[in-house]
């Protein structure tokens, strides 16, 4: 029985979440931040090179699906809150250290490679971290609270989207880059030291760790998913609903930003607003529907089935994208009111926090119910691959698509893909008995 919540009416009751909780939450801001200030720096110190800033979120995010598997099979079989606090320990001292070389090297061809080198060692060690993360929390969480539980942390990344990204925002423009990053590396250090004192039953495994071990533990994720033909289905569909999702976010938002919108002679709220910090405004619009919408759902009780309501939730996301791929070619490339898509994006962004929402906090909540607490991790760094496989390469892409034919051509490809995985998975019988 997970630890001080038996007779627990909340979850914060829980020392163990209270410190999961706290960790997370100075690590995520530390995250945040960087990823913020990476994305714009990208493409300032290399001339607006939309090709090389979407390299970079492929090889970043190449090399965390490479590391996922292993980080599935540490965290079923060791202390999962040992494997969080030595990986933000390493992400922090990684950080700190690349830190310390762009203040040495002070060319953009220099800091171009240390920021790879950076993202991609950092983003590896995700690939361990986020496992054992995920399936923490059924050990010190009770079942009936689970849905509770990811709830209070989808606030707590609304609330981040919220203060955070405007911090970001504010910050990128008046500190230096290296300011940032040391702010960046003292987050994870900091989230370590609340990790170290989480404590939980663990039953250590007698046999010595090897490649085969691995390999074998590995295959027994795959064979268990097998049979789980709802969850397949799921994932199936999510696979590329994420490939068309991921560009948009990652590579047209920045590039938009440092190109139709910093190239405007003007733009609404010129006068208080630089062009980074309406990213900003756009990721704190995402946050409060975010927020709304784990409110909601932080009171209500768990759904058994969730399957039929997340599809249609989907469709109505496909069509808000659709929505804002016609306003970005009407508005912005045909020259029409650039402040107009801006409008139209914040409330495509009020909107996607909420539904984005509704889908994800059910369907983790099901995933936690329904696996074996055992091969949890295992299962989580799986679903974790299938979800994001194919992310890196639409990244990749999506740079490629931006340099030669413009954003509107990208839109247009992600809408019409979303809305057909959305469909597909409406129509997917065996999805509603999720």
């Amino acid at each position: 029985m997970p630890e001080e919540t038996a007779k627990s009416e909340n979850v914060f009751k829980s020392r163990n979440f209270r410190l999961v909780f706290l960790g997370a939450l100075v690590s995520e801001l530390g995250s945040l931040l960087y990823s913020f200030a990476v994305s714009f720096y990208i493409l300032e110190i290399s001339g607006n090179n939309a090709f090389l800033q979407g390299l970079y979120l492929a090889l970043c995010g190449g090399i965390c699906l490479v590391l996922t598997p292993l980080g599935g099979v540490l965290g079923d079989r060791w202390n999962k809150a040992r494997i969080m606090f030595v990986c933000d320990y390493l992400k922090g001292g990684i950080i700190l250290l690349a830190t310390l070389f762009m203040v040495l090297f002070r060319s953009p061809g220099t800091q171009i490679v240390i920021l790879f080198v950076t993202g991609m060692l950092g983003n590896g060690i995700s690939g361990i971290f986020s496992p054992a993360s995920s399936a923490l929390l059924p050990h010190i969480v009770e079942p009936d609270r689970l849905q509770q539980a990811n709830s209070y942390f989808t606030m707590k990344s609304s609330f981040q989207a919220i203060l955070g990204v405007v911090l970001a925002g504010i910050l990128y423009a008046s500190v230096s880059i290296y300011v940032l990053f040391l702010l960046v590396g003292v987050c994870y250090v900091l989230s370590g030291v609340s990790e170290m004192f989480i404590r939980y039953e663990h039953a250590a495994p007698g046999e010595k760790l090897t490649l085969r071990l691995v390999l074998g533990d590995m295959g027994d994720g795959l064979r268990y998913l097998r049979t789980q033909k709802a969850i397949v289905a799921l994932l199936a569909a999510i696979l590329f609903i994420n490939f068309f999702l991921a560009p948009i976010t990652g590579n047209f938002v920045p590039y938009f930003v440092k190109t139709d919108l910093a190239g405007a002679p003007g733009y609404l709220f010129s006068r208080l607003l630089t062009p980074e910090l309406w990213s900003s405004v756009f990721s704190v619009l995402l946050g409060i529907s975010t927020l709304v919408g784990a409110v909601l759902l932080s009171a209500r009780p768990q759904a058994e089935k969730c399957g039929r309501t997340v599809s249609l939730l989907l469709c109505g996301m496909a069509a808000t994208i659709v929505a804002l791929t016609l306003g970005y070619w009407l508005l912005v490339d045909r020259g029409i009111s650039l402040n107009g898509f801006l409008l139209l994006f914040c409330a495509g962004s009020l909107l996607s926090g909420f539904l984005v929402t509704c889908v994800n906090i059910p369907i983790s909540t099901a995933l936690m119910r329904v696996v074996d607490r055992d091969k949890l991790s295992k299962v989580s760094s799986i679903v974790s691959i299938l979800a994001q496989g194919l992310v890196p390469i639409a990244s990749v892409l999506a740079g490629i698509v931006i340099q030669c034919w413009g954003c509107t051509l990208l839109l247009v490809i992600c809408s019409a893909g979303f809305a057909a995985a959305a469909l597909f998975l409406l129509f997917n019988r065996s999805v509603r008995d999720i």
